[in-house]
């Protein structure tokens, strides 16, 4: 039996800094109860053995379905395999510029731009610093069709302990702004009396 459109989350790696957001991304989705569909670009696997000694299998492991990122063919290439949404984590400048323009070249900016066309969430980590033009223009162009542009920036509010902590955090609220149920990012209660 199929799962529900709204229990499928297609999950894009790409070769910026950042792979642990990914493989937490799709660690908490799984203890959710969400079908994974994982998109690993060539970039991305030499990230994520450099930053967390992980394998292409190792990490495709982690997901409930691993797609080569140029089988266009692929069910999530396709608008009529719904789903809930879709996160880039991360999401390298060059990934961001394709799907700014509609290049989809590879099954993932295949995937994000099936994201858009049928208006569902498409969620971008980018990262990169400083920002240039090129960049900006591009975040701006994503958001104009409905993307949603979300840097892994932590909080520092809640006094996070541990860098763990503060991707675990960031991947909740990635997780609630996807309209995943059971999403628990900690809520702000306003500053404390002095």
């Amino acid at each position: 039996m199929q799962p529900a459109a709204a229990q499928r989350l297609v999950v894009g790696i790409t070769g910026a800094t950042g792979a642990v957001y990914g493989l937490q991304l799709l660690r908490r989705a799984r203890a959710l109860g969400l079908q994974t569909h994982l998109i690993l670009t060539p970039a991305g696997v030499l990230n994520a053995h450099h930053e967390l000694g992980l394998t292409r299998a190792e990490l495709e492991a982690e997901a409930d379905a691993a797609h080569a990122p140029g089988d266009v063919g692929a069910c999530v290439a396709s608008g009529s395999f719904a789903t809930a949404a879709m996160v880039v984590a991360p999401c390298s400048m060059k990934s961001l510029a394709a799907i700014a323009h509609g290049f989809g070249d590879n099954l993932l900016t295949r995937a994000a731009d099936v994201t858009l066309k049928e208006r569902r969430r498409l969620i971008l980590m980018v990262r990169e610093t400083p920002f240039n033009l090129a960049h900006l223009r591009n975040m701006t162009a994503v958001t104009e069709m409905g993307g949603i542009v979300f840097p892994p920036l932590p909080a520092f509010y809640h006094h996070p302990s541990s860098i763990a902590q503060m991707v675990d955090e960031t991947v909740e609220r990635v997780l609630e702004l996807a309209g995943v149920a059971g999403a628990a990012p900690q809520a702000w209660n306003g500053l404390r009396p002095a």
